[in-house]
């Protein structure tokens, strides 16, 4: 049986929201500060959607090393998006089939690509509208104290 109700808001945002100290997980496990490094069996298309994104969010605290596999799957569903596209734009709509004219089987695989992309993309804030409701501090430490950094 799947979760039910809201997901969970991390705790950095229950402390930026004024949430009561009792509901408040001082002890939300943190990464370590390990150097994030694009996995090796990353296809070429993914690994260069990665060089553009990663930064930018290794910056900001968004992107850790316990999310490498994750934002991996982002970068895939990305890069095969771009290939469907690729595809669809070099060829027709329908296509000929066992039975006669059939939807180009490359739509599919773009329209798989994209709900894949936007689903992993709003845990990352990648949208305008899930970026409204991230808040990243970067600080003088460059967002590195942590949760306990709020709660003094």
């Amino acid at each position: 049986m799947g979760k039910r109700g809201p997901a969970a808001k991390p705790t950095k945002l229950r402390v930026l929201h004024g949430d009561r100290a009792d509901r408040i997980n001082a002890d939300e496990p943190e990464p370590p500060e390990d150097e994030i490094r694009c996995p090796d069996w990353a296809s070429e298309g993914a690994r260069e959607i990665w060089q553009r994104l990663a930064p930018g969010l290794e910056e900001r605290g968004v992107l850790t090393v316990w999310d490498v596999d994750a934002f991996l799957l982002l970068c895939e569903a990305l890069a095969r998006y771009r290939s469907a596209t690729q595809l669809v734009n070099g060829s027709a709509l329908l296509v000929q089939g066992g039975a006669g004219l059939m939807k180009n089987p490359a739509l599919q695989v773009q329209a798989e690509a994209e709900r894949t992309f936007l689903q992993i993309a709003a845990r990352f804030g990648l949208t305008p509208s899930d970026r409204q409701s991230i808040k990243v501090d970067i600080g003088t430490d460059g967002g590195k104290a942590g949760a306990n950094r709020l709660l003094s």
